[in-house]
């Protein structure tokens, strides 16, 4: 976004978020007594948009990911083979289905008023290629922040940013979901793993002072 452009140092290069090579998983577990008789999910982004601004140092850099939440993927068989061995049963499609639906209810994300969720950087503290991020998560229109390590690969086209946080959906005001008075209902703590993949289309040089 150009307005974020210009509260960073100049001599920074812009990157523009490839969607094709973008993407957040978010881990739904279950919980409650009966919790074996539900499902743990693996939620994945799609259309992604946003930007990474990168310097010399970790401190001079940052990102913005802009994330639609409808569209928003539910168990997809890939991603949830990628996200591990306690996620490679496959779910039915009715549970695919339901979930997507209690996923965008108005108790959850409510994607009707809310449409996306965004990630960004606050402020960035350490060396490459290990910076500490401390990340701003913007979420029904409460945002919360928590520092957290991220992987950075830089290559003469882009950047590449991998990391993990951990949120509690009642901090934004979301209510789990849950059935049978709670016997089966979703954990609080979602698990959330994201790769920020941007590169040099679109991308703006600032120039550095003379």
């Amino acid at each position: 976004m150009d307005s974020a452009a210009t509260t960073i140092p100049v001599g920074t290069r812009r990157f523009q978020v490839d969607p094709e090579r973008t993407a957040v998983t978010v881990l739904v577990r279950r919980a409650g007594p009966l919790a074996r008789l539900g499902h743990d999910h693996v939620i994945t982004s799609a259309d992604e948009a946003g930007s990474v601004w990168l310097g010399n140092a970790p401190a001079d850099s940052s990102f913005e990911l802009i994330l639609p939440v409808e569209r928003f993927d539910v168990d997809l068989p890939a991603a949830r083979a990628a996200a591990g061995l306690e996620f490679a049963a496959p779910v039915p499609d009715g549970a695919r289905i339901g979930t997507r639906h209690n996923m965008l209810r108005a108790e959850v994300l409510d994607g009707e008023h809310f449409p996306t969720i965004t990630l960004r950087s606050s402020a960035t503290s350490g060396v490459w290629p290990q910076p500490i991020v401390r990340v701003a998560v913007t979420l029904k229109g409460v945002e919360r922040e928590q520092e957290i390590p991220v992987i950075v690969e830089r290559t003469a086209t882009g950047v590449i940013a991998r990391g993990e946080l951990r949120l509690n959906q009642t901090d934004f005001g979301m209510t789990p979901f849950s059935v049978a008075g709670g016997a089966i209902q979703v954990a609080d703590t979602l698990e959330i793993r994201f790769e920020i993949t941007a590169t040099t289309a679109g991308a703006i040089n600032l120039p550095a002072v003379p």
